[in-house]
């Protein structure tokens, strides 16, 4: 079926939904390298126009990637939530768009609809929104987790502590470490890229984690950001593992890209379930969500494996995936894959906003790494509004870098002391049991209305004899 518009006296045409849904997305350098992007911003406004026509239920019958070459598509067809689904049922994109910006839309109401939206519902309403639209919708979406500290309720900020380092030296992760507790960091999780990345190497950092947080009572968890096959072997060995990390895509191809299928996350899942780590809460339930994605517009077309679909589409493709497995954290590396998929920083900024967006309308816990390479058209400045904007969206956690930069992994990310700007500015917390620590140890004290925490400016007692180690050298 065909979609078509006119704009002046010229009549745009389009063959199907994937070219639709790309011609009507915003500008990125991803889309126009893989030759799907609007040719100018006329044919952009006539697609999107097109696109606000567009049944919602006509999605269902029209995936972006056939059903019968992609096991993701399965996944999406046959999980899908008929009753849920009917409240909007009988939308199209442009009204589902208003609807969201509606009353009706609450957190309550948007909890119970998740399992009825396709990843192609949400990422064609979110090509009609402006910037003040995805960030206010995803405001109103609430989605909570745990482990051993509960991520995601309103009025609260987590974040990761990545304590990477370029030769997985122990001393300088352990500065890192006690560097972002110092500054409230970690609520989310501690994890660590790992600059040698082998299963004895990983079960190493693994154990060293799982003592700091064991010796200081920490409620929070810890990953080892390997590849998942990693994760398995290090489970069948003893090691200590709390989340189990993966990078997914949207695509059955993307993931095969990745050394992934859905069996092999089911299997990981399941191990790490096994293990019984999380805490048993007050309700009588133990922590049970053990899965850690990254995700990031790309990675598809790096692949091969886009199906001639746009970037932010697939992307919303791969929280379908992540949906499936019930994770604690998910979260766009939005600048890490360069310009040559999102080219500055505007791109990077819009893009941060649609993932965002996009996991929260789904139902996903979703954080962001607000982030750029070297090589972009981007800068602080552009990051800080890209922060500020998540955080004013109730974006469940960002990263903690000491610097903002990562020397491991090259790139430029957000520092322990933006997450601090950001709960300051906004009267943002940590994790409740995270809070409750953070004052018990003496890191922090109570603070007022509009910075419920403060730092102390103390190094705790509980801390000091691992600073002097370190000082020791």
């Amino acid at each position: 079926m065909g979609h078509a518009h006119s704009i002046g006296s010229r009549r745009y045409r389009f063959d199907d939904l994937r070219t639709l849904l790309a011609r009507a997305s915003p500008l990125r350098s991803g889309d126009q390298l893989a030759g799907v992007a609007a040719e100018d911003r006329t044919e952009r406004v006539a697609a999107q126009m097109a696109l606000a026509e567009v049944p919602l239920a006509q999605f269902l019958q029209e995936p972006a990637v056939p059903y019968e070459a992609d096991e993701v598509t399965r996944l999406i067809v046959d999980h899908h939530d008929a009753e849920a689904f009917s409240v909007v049922a009988h939308l199209t994109v442009g009204d589902f768009r208003d609807w969201l910006l509606g009353d009706a839309a609450q957190a309550v109401s948007l909890h119970a609809l998740a399992p009825g939206l396709t990843p192609e519902m949400v990422a064609a309403v979110s090509k009609l929104c402006r910037v003040q639209d995805l960030a206010l919708i995803a405001a109103k979406c609430s989605v909570v987790t745990r482990f051993r500290g509960t991520i995601g309720l309103r009025g609260r900020l987590s974040t990761r502590l990545q304590p990477n380092h370029p030769t997985d030296d122990m001393a300088g992760i352990a500065a890192s470490l006690i560097d972002g507790l110092l500054m409230g960091s970690g609520d989310a999780v501690i994890g660590i890229n790992p600059a040698t990345d082998n299963v004895p190497q990983v079960v190493r950092l693994l154990t060293m984690l799982d003592e700091v947080i064991q010796r200081y009572d920490m409620p929070t968890q810890s990953c080892v950001l390997t590849h998942v096959t990693n994760t398995l072997q290090a489970i069948e060995r003893g090691a200590p593992v709390d989340l189990v990390f993966q990078s997914i895509g949207g695509t059955e191809a993307t993931n095969r890209s990745f050394g992934i299928d859905l069996a092999l996350l089911d299997e990981a899942r399941c191990a790490a379930l096994a293990q019984k780590r999380g805490a048993l809460f007050d309700d009588g339930a133990r922590g049970a969500h053990v899965m850690y994605f990254e995700t990031g517009q790309g990675s598809a077309l790096s692949a091969g494996a886009h199906h001639g679909c746009d970037q932010q589409t697939i992307e919303a493709r791969a929280y379908a995936v992540a949906r499936h497995f019930k994770p604690l954290l998910v979260n766009s590396v939005v600048g890490f894959i360069g310009p040559e998929y999102l080219f500055d920083g505007k791109q990077i900024l819009r893009a941060g906003l649609e993932d965002h967006f996009c996991g929260k309308l789904m139902g996903l816990p979703m954080g962001c790494d607000v982030c750029y390479t070297n090589h972009a058209e981007a800068d602080s400045d552009d990051m800080d509004v890209l922060l500020t904007l998540l955080s004013v969206a109730g974006v469940n956690f960002v990263m903690g870098v000491p610097g903002a930069d990562d020397i491991m992994l090259n790139y430029q990310s957000t520092s322990f002391h933006d997450a601090l700007a950001m709960r300051q500015l906004l009267g943002l917390r940590p994790a409740p049991e995270f809070e409750a620590w953070l004052l018990r140890v003496g890191i922090a004290e109570p603070g007022g209305e509009r910075e419920p925490l403060r730092l102390s400016g103390r190094v705790p007692p509980a801390l000091s004899a691992a600073v002097r180690r370190l000082e020791a050298g």
